[in-house]
């Protein structure tokens, strides 16, 4: 196949598609704004546009549009929340039908860091010490990082409006690697970071003093058990970092679907993957199609993959 079709009808599509990433990607826009994609393939031959395929990107609770036959498909970052989807635990009262298709390649954490100079040796004593702390997290409170800081705080029994409660701020954010974040990591105006994104702001804390605190065995468990994985980062990985440190694991973007989509539209979606794979960005964690159907560092998968999707990959000889 050419790297790109030819023909009036793609280059119409293409011409809306660069319209939509524009404007979506537009870095003003806030993190709660319009800066998610649907895409719709179908057809507009009569009055009305009949959707075939709707793909979106967007918060882990499109999963329910997704089963209810609103979209056909969508993606979530990080693949710890489809798990919760499938298990019916944390964000879902009830277990979902959702289906793997293949997993973008991302390798992430998710990091709780502080300041020595708050004497603060877990987060336990954020509550026990009633600790006014100022606290750098997200500003958009549907994003996934702070459904995960809820979910983590609540296994400590309490919440950021507690936290509020006795003297403790917030400094919001929209990307980790924030300008707000970065100035006030320089500042020493903040005391804790709560987040993912490490390549954008990890090292930086490590070097202005922050250090990891890891989490208690209980909140690990707890949090095994809604869907997050417990996972290592290696001193090694960076220069500030003074030993190994535990703890969550943020990686992997799942493209999910129902497990009712044919299996034959499954197939097509994997097989557009694969021919279309010199087109797509992929991040340094990209070791070639067939790790987007496997668990790996960077593709975790804890929930099945699609029939469709799973033949795809076995008959291009990839194990799945």
């Amino acid at each position: 196949m050419e790297p790109l079709p030819r023909g009036a009808n793609f280059q119409r599509c293409k011409l809306m598609w660069e319209i939509g990433l524009h404007i979506a990607g537009d870095p003003a826009t806030p993190y709660y704004g319009n800066r998610d994609m649907m895409i719709a393939v179908g057809s507009g031959s009569g009055d009305n546009y009949r959707p075939w395929l709707r793909m979106a990107t967007g918060a882990p609770h499109l999963a329910h549009a997704v089963c209810r036959g609103e979209l056909e498909m969508s993606m979530v970052n990080p693949s710890g929340f489809l798990t919760q989807a499938y298990r019916g635990t944390g964000l879902f009262p009830k277990s979902l039908p959702v289906r793997v298709l293949a997993i973008y390649p991302s390798w992430d954490r998710f990091v709780y860091v502080v300041h020595p100079r708050t004497g603060l040796k877990s987060l336990a004593e954020i509550k026990e010490k009633r600790y006014p702390l100022k606290l750098s997290i997200r500003e958009d409170k549907a994003h996934s990082t702070r459904v995960l800081v809820d979910q983590t705080l609540a296994a400590y029994g309490f919440t950021l409006p507690d936290l509020e409660s006795w003297g403790g701020s917030l400094q919001v954010n929209g990307g980790p690697g924030d300008k707000r974040r970065m100035d006030a990591i320089a500042a020493g105006a903040i005391d804790a970071i709560f987040d993912e994104g490490l390549v954008l702001w990890f090292e930086k804390a490590l070097a202005a003093g922050f250090q990891p605190i890891p989490l208690d065995e209980s909140v690990f468990a707890k949090l095994q058990a809604i869907g997050w994985r417990r996972v290592r980062i290696p001193a090694r990985h960076y220069p500030h970092l003074e030993a190994d440190h535990d703890c969550l694991d943020y990686g992997g973007w799942p493209l999910y679907t129902r497990a009712s989509l044919p299996d034959e539209d499954a197939y097509k979606v994997c097989a557009a993957i694969a021919a279309r794979k010199d087109e797509i960005f992929w991040e340094d964690s990209f070791t070639g199609i067939g790790q987007l159907g496997q668990d790996t560092p960077a593709t975790p998968r804890d929930v099945p993959l699609h029939p469709g999707a799973e033949r795809w990959y076995k008959e291009n000889g990839f194990n799945v």
